[in-house]
């Protein structure tokens, strides 16, 4: 399980710390282990085809001090893992085993999965058996057919009463043997229609018996499977004994009762990273770093790019980390550092009613659940004490850049919200984006319509939805289409990033566009989903570490805004060139 690298890495000086799994950049010893692994994958023809589709790897450097080495140089090696199963199958001598594998043959998980997956064709059976479609069917027909009867009954009573009225204000002075003749004729009918109704509903519960003979089956089996699957559930989680470095163990279901969700997801614990910091712990190797990486198709809803290097998930791994990573040393989360704190805010335009500003990269829009952070609503609530309302018109993600509105009373912002609201407010964006857009698809201009909403187990992140999206419309123009040779000097990762020899001459020759973005709608993300996703343009903005790769920004700017003044009247057009415009022209 414990793979020692190819060539010499003696050079290399070993992180300080451990990733921060959530937003890092990998460090030069997971690049290399990950070229490794690459090329162990590449080279198991069987699963290329299940590959194809796409799935999760990863690889954690470790540190060993217990004699198992390569070499006498050093005691650097590394484990890989990844997420799931493979061929049907958690078990495979490269990588690490899974912290309790559910698909061996004879342990409970897979006995009562069975357990259960007979019932679900018990449940199939009953409901598609020729007695009770049959059965549902004539009890339809029937039914219908009662309603008619019985309507036509009481048709014909009102018709009949109709008549004996008309006979008796035709003829006032009726006998009273008369009399009683009709009203005993009303009466014959009324219980004739009595015992027509009682033989109909009398037929159609019987029908229905035979149906909720089975109706009440198959709810009993469905409520069994119910239960089955969350004692199931619950039983498999409890295998899942998470590690941490300090050798304290919890199990998933103690791990995620802190949680919002309180139960385990389907799935968690099952990732690459915990997988191997599972193995690291138990066999008493020091963590040093981690990197995961994707390798196929990107999933049809999600925004995966083979090769790419990603964060760990929210959803699944974030509770499950913050407890396996307990007693390591770990990388601070970059984004709480603030890196414009030095920087005087850039107003472009400013009255007595409002102004807007040029947002750098890397700054908050609104400071969000940590009140404390740096942000544009911080600043400007500072510089104008007296100003009402939530000032902040609209946002802008903390890695974009651009031009943001900002009101300086509450009814000037509602004004320009409601101009939002309508939209009649215009933006437009600069971006560059990784790679060549294929134009024979997509074409030099074009519409992209692809609904969105956030990925509840891997927030921040958005993912393409037509089901539970909301609309999200982006109108777009390319630029120009250009090949950029990066040097040592000038590389779109700067050294501080940390990327190795190998992963800048990965880079070194790379093909950009430069595009026009007009987004019709404010969707989170939605002009880098739009822009990844292989609906959209297929080719993600530089930079983005979300949906694409880590480079020294996004390079993603809001450089036009163009709105109705609510006091004046006046059509403002504002622009702000993006400071990276030359750079891949």
């Amino acid at each position: 399980m414990i793979h020692f690298f190819k060539k010499p890495v003696s050079h290399l000086a070993l992180p300080e710390k451990f990733t921060y799994p959530f937003h890092y950049t990998p460090h030069p010893l997971c690049v290399l282990a990950a070229e490794e692994v690459k090329e162990y994958i590449a080279s198991r023809k069987e699963w290329q085809e299940e590959l194809a589709s796409g799935k999760m790897f990863g690889v954690l450097i470790v540190q060993t001090d217990n004699g198992i080495t390569n070499n006498e140089e050093n005691q650097i090696a590394y484990l890989a893992a990844f997420s799931g199963n493979l061929a049907g199958k958690n078990l495979h001598p490269y990588f690490v085993p899974p912290v309790y594998d559910l698909l061996q043959p004879e342990g409970f998980f897979k006995i009562e999965e069975e357990q259960i997956s007979a019932i679900n064709i018990r449940i199939r059976e009953l409901e598609n058996s020729s007695s009770y479609l049959n059965s549902k069917e004539k009890w339809k027909i029937e039914t219908e057919q009662a309603k008619a009867v019985l309507n036509q009954a009481k048709a014909e009573l009102k018709m009949a009463k109709e008549a004996r009225e008309i006979r008796r204000q035709s003829s006032p002075e009726f006998s009273e043997e008369e009399q009683a003749s009709l009203i005993r004729e009303s009466q014959y009918q009324k219980a004739e229609y009595k015992r027509l109704e009682k033989e109909w509903k009398k037929r159609l519960e019987e029908l229905e018996t035979e149906v909720r003979h089975f109706d009440i089956e198959i709810e009993r089996l469905k409520t069994e499977r119910k239960e089955r699957s969350a004692a199931l559930q619950r039983k498999l989680f409890e295998q899942f004994r998470m590690l941490n470095a300090q050798g304290e163990v919890k199990d998933l279901y103690t791990i995620f009762e802190q949680t919002v969700q309180k139960v385990p997801p389907a799935g968690a614990g099952e990732c690459a990273l915990p997988k191997l910091l599972q193995y690291a712990y138990l066999h008493q190797l020091k963590p040093l770093a981690m990197a995961e990486f994707w390798w196929g198709d990107s999933p049809k809803n999600e925004i995966r790019h083979h090769g790419y290097y990603y964060p760990s998930c929210k959803g699944k791994c974030e509770p499950i980390l913050q407890h396996m990573l307990q007693g390591l040393e770990v990388d601070e989360n970059p984004l709480l550092n603030p890196v414009h704190e030095e920087e005087e805010l850039e107003i472009v335009f400013e009255d007595e009613w409002l102004l807007v500003v040029n947002k750098p990269a890397g700054m908050l829009s609104v400071p969000g659940k940590a009140e404390d952070r740096d942000s544009v609503y911080h600043r400007l609530k500072k510089k104008y004490p007296e100003a009402t309302g939530p000032m902040i018109v609209h946002r802008l993600d903390m890695a974009t850049s651009g031009l943001l509105l900002v009101a300086k009373t509450k009814e000037v912002h509602r004004d320009l919200q409601a101009q939002f609201a309508n939209r009649s407010i215009k933006k437009r964006y600069v971006a560059v984006l990784d790679g060549i857009v294929l134009s024979e698809r997509t074409g030099s201009t074009g519409r992209i319509e692809l609904p969105l909403c956030l990925n509840p187990l891997d927030r921040p992140r958005q993912m393409v939805s037509r089901e539970h999206g909301k609309e999200a419309i982006t109108e777009y123009q390319i630029i120009s289409e250009s090949e950029r040779i990066t040097s040592k000097s000038e590389n779109t990762f700067n050294e501080s990033n940390r990327i190795d020899e190998l992963e800048r001459s990965i880079n070194e020759s790379r093909k950009y566009t430069r595009i026009i973005f007009c987004p019709l709608t404010g969707r989170t993300h939605q002009l880098r989903v739009h822009a990844a996703h292989p609906e959209g343009l297929g080719c993600p903005i530089l930079g983005d570490e979300l949906y694409g790769k880590k480079a020294d920004r996004l390079y993603l700017h809001a450089e036009y805004i163009e709105f109705r003044h609510p006091i004046y009247g006046d059509i403002l057009c504002i622009q702000k060139e993006a400071d990276f415009h030359k750079k891949y022209d």
